[in-house]
């Protein structure tokens, strides 16, 4: 619920906090003190549009802070653990944090020229990001919030929330989205056949011929050394031969063996220090024996490479071959053998999904004939529900209009065909509303006024509240034109609202302010200004004389009596 609301530079209001009631909270004050700036300062909080008219003149910018906690009014465990993982989602989903008491801080500020920021946890977000938040936990109804009814998609959500409509619809909608991609796709293949078969032929030859070639990963690297090691053979022995020579004498059987080489000239060495007397000389004779040692592995190792160096023409022939094979599947299909083989797998999985046949395509309406069947029968008992719940849901509507000074009136719930399915199903959901019996039926938009749809939206919401998942309701002006009985008939309805969920009304009927679990006044200042000491909460004494300025705007003893009688009445079971 909403724990906290603090208000800075809005419209009239310089500063103010409000902390609302688990149950009703009511807000009253003078007309023009700024009580429906809270209603406004919601509206901003769940990602209403920002108007920079309503910065206070002098302020900077506009602030609204607003703290969620996970409990709410008549919630249970269950719920409040799925509240907390909504507003600890909606914090990580920003990179913010929920509090140590696990409460939630959402901030809106709008400046003096018009630039919006939003904060989520103590982190910057986009304004989205606060309608997500505030979508599940905060409904604002004022005249303008109202309007929302006339909406036909609007009415029908209604309906599909009182018909407890919400999984099977989710079914039918992915039902329906399966159906038409198949659809599509039939059609695709259909009108793009040449299309489908050239370029499945164009598929076709080239994995094919790759899988002739069978290519290994790395192979052309691999040729590459092997054929440039070949074909340089000669030059490469005549290196090799020079290198051992010149390490350890020549390996001709001919030769005169006068040639110097490195071992020889060591050898000689060593002999010299071993005839010296001085032991420093002495000392390097095991260096250079090492150094003899190591002459000698080299020397060994340039023998191994000679033996194996052979200038095979038949095997530098069939490298060569093999090369030209897969220079001319790397000219057609990528940079080299690597990426060859990439493009056959991404071919072979084209492929698959490339089925023109008519085999194919017989496979697909036979699936979407299927579906089609399965999403019409869907669609249809979607409407059978609804077409109940309809009746339902008027029948109850109409009931609580009869106490919230509509009683002559009747609201219908009509549910229609459409000419064709759509994400919805197939029906069109209107709200009908007859002002008096013998009266036409005729949509809400044309048939109500502004006070009217606010009334009818309570009604709907007292009728919805079992299913409701929206914890805290705001109505503003829902009292709009009625008094007396009436009055007292729209705060006991409240009230029994306030049951299930934390409701929050600007009111200036004493008959609804006096059932309020938690009563605010906003006073303005005599500039006009609403201070921090301006919104104030009353009890006792101050309570009853604000409820006797609401009845006859004087605080005398009559007037206090009624609101005595109003307190007495509203808390009586």
């Amino acid at each position: 619920m909403l724990a906290e609301l603090h208000i800075s530079g809005l419209g009239v209001i310089e500063d103010a906090v409000i902390e609302p009631a688990p149950g009703l909270t009511v807000v009253t004050g003078e007309t023009g003190a700024g009580k429906t700036m809270i209603v406004t300062a919601l509206g901003l909080i769940c990602g209403g549009r920002a108007d920079s008219g309503r910065v206070r003149q002098g302020a900077a910018r506009a602030v609204v802070e607003a703290r969620f906690v996970a409990e709410a009014a008549g919630s249970n465990d269950e719920q409040d653990a799925a509240r907390g993982r909504h507003l600890l989602d909606a914090a990580e989903a920003v990179g913010g944090d929920v509090d140590d008491d696990g409460s939630l801080l959402a901030v809106r500020s709008v400046s003096g020229d018009g630039r919006s920021r939003a904060h989520v946890g103590g982190r910057s977000a986009p304004v989205a990001a606060l309608a997500e938040l505030t979508e599940p936990l905060v409904a604002v109804h004022g005249q303008a919030e109202a309007m929302t009814l006339l909406r036909p998609a609007n009415q029908r959500a209604v309906l599909d929330s009182y018909a407890g409509l919400g999984d099977d619809l989710a079914a039918y909608r992915a039902m329906r989205a399966e159906w038409l991609d198949i659809v599509a796709r039939i059609d695709e293949k259909a009108s793009h056949a040449r299309d489908l078969a050239q370029r499945e032929a164009l598929l076709r030859l080239g994995t094919e011929e790759i899988a002739r070639a069978e290519p290994r990963a790395g192979e052309d690297h691999e040729i590459a050394a092997d054929v440039r090691r070949l074909s340089d053979a000669d030059a490469l022995r005549a290196t090799a031969t020079g290198a051992l020579t010149a390490l350890v004498g020549s390996l001709d059987v001919g030769s005169s063996g006068d040639e110097p080489s490195a071992a020889g000239l060591v050898q000689h060495a060593i002999r010299l220090l071993e005839a010296a007397s001085d032991p420093e000389l002495s000392a390097r004779i095991d260096d250079l024996r090492g150094a003899l040692a190591v002459l000698g592995d080299v020397g060994s190792d340039l023998a191994v490479y000679l033996d194996d160096l052979d200038a095979d023409p038949e095997r530098l022939q069939a490298l060569l071959e093999r090369q030209a094979v897969l220079r001319a599947l790397v000219r057609k299909y990528g940079a080299d053998v690597d990426a060859v083989l990439a493009w056959a797998r991404d071919a072979a999985a084209e492929l698959a999904g490339l089925d023109g046949s008519d085999e194919a395509i017989a496979a697909l309406r036979a699936r979407a004939e299927k579906l089609g069947v399965a999403v019409t029968a869907a669609a249809r008992a979607i409407t059978r529900r609804r077409t109940k719940a309809a009746a339902a849901l008027a029948e109850a509507a109409t009931a609580e209009l009869a106490h919230l000074a509509m009683g002559k009136a009747r609201l219908m719930v009509a549910v229609t065909p459409l000419p064709e399915l759509g994400a919805d199903g197939g029906d069109h959901v209107e709200l009908l509303l007859a002002a008096h019996a013998g009266a036409p039926e005729i949509p809400v938009a044309r048939g109500a006024s502004g006070g009217e749809l606010s009334r009818i939206m309570l009604a709907l919401e007292v009728v919805l509240a079992g299913a409701d998942p929206v914890s805290t309701l705001v109505f503003d002006e829902v009292d709009a034109g009625v008094g007396g009985r009436a009055a007292t008939e729209i705060g006991s309805r409240l009230a029994a609202l306030a049951v299930r969920h934390q409701v929050i009304v600007v009111t200036h009927l004493a008959q609804v302010a006096a059932f309020a679990d938690k009563h605010y006044v906003v006073d303005a200042d005599a500039d006009g200004s609403v201070g921090a000491s301006s919104v104030r909460a009353v009890d006792g004494d101050e309570r009853l004389a604000e409820l006797a300025r609401m009845l006859g705007g004087t605080d005398g003893a009559t007037a206090r009596a009624h609101a005595q009688d109003l307190r007495v009445a509203a808390t009586s079971p």
